[in-house]
């Protein structure tokens, strides 16, 4: 059986802000239907590559493609395919839950904006505040209906920069458990977060942007053999996502 193509190819990715080179040289691939996670500290070029795969910037060198359309070539293609959820929540908080919604169904020539709005609600447990104003809506809940508006139109790729920044650890788990049902519905996800231990509940594929450039890239397990397991009393433990992150990190700026 043939392996479906990548839903996201990325090579040779660079990018750089006046004299200022962000991006080096970036290589991977998000296979259809798996939740990757784009590792990296502050400044490390994380939102860059996003907003280059979503076709807001323009790369200096190399070349990209999502869903099978060059990211610079065919951008209307790319914008068709694509969904885009920020650091913060991009919803209207004057209008109500459910008018967030059918304003994006509207704009984006849905049919039926009412029931689709009505289906997201319900998926992301907020009927019972769809007809509330979103100034009254906790931070996980807005988070949520962010991703729902970002679901509108069956994007075959979303892309969620940051997506639990600020939020409360309860919050983080609500939002978690719609991204893993993102990608259990066969929606692609690209993740970039700075909190570890959410690529380590999510991601089916992680890696390490670090100073412009991949430097790990792999399975959970992957990165795990990067670095022996503890042992105490006999009992084996498994180094942390945190340690490994740490530990390459610390090993290529020593090099």
């Amino acid at each position: 059986m043939d392996t479906p193509p990548p839903a996201v190819h990325v090579s040779g990715l660079r990018k750089s802000y006046g004299t200022l080179e962000v991006l080096k040289g970036v290589d991977f691939a998000v296979a259809s239907g798996s939740i990757f996670a784009l590792l990296g500290s502050n400044g490390a070029g994380k939102t860059t590559v996003v907003r280059i795969l979503s076709t807001l910037l323009k790369p200096d060198a190399g070349s990209a493609s999502v869903a099978g359309h060059d990211v610079v070539a065919e951008p209307e293609r790319v914008r068709e395919s694509i969904s885009l959820t920020g650091q913060f929540a991009a919803v209207d908080q004057i209008l109500t839950g459910r008018e967030n919604l059918i304003m994006v169904a509207r704009l984006r020539q849905v049919k039926n904006p009412g029931r689709v709005a009505d289906d997201l609600l319900a998926r992301f447990g907020l009927t019972d505040a769809g007809a509330r104003r979103v100034a009254t809506y906790s931070g996980g809940m807005r988070r949520r209906l962010d991703i729902a508006m970002s679901l509108i139109g069956d994007p075959k790729v979303i892309f969620l920069d940051e997506p639990t920044t600020g939020l409360d650890p309860e919050a983080r788990i609500e939002v978690w458990k719609e991204i893993q049902a993102l990608a259990d519905s066969g929606t692609t996800v690209l993740l970039t977060t700075q909190y570890l231990e959410e690529a380590e509940k999510l991601a089916d594929r992680i890696a390490i942007l670090h100073q412009g450039v991949i430097i790990v890239s792999g399975t959970l397990a992957d990165l795990r053999r990067l670095l022996p397991a503890a042992k105490a009393e006999l009992v084996e433990r498994q180094p942390t996502l945190e340690e490994i992150f740490l530990a390459v990190v610390a090993d290529k700026e020593q090099q």
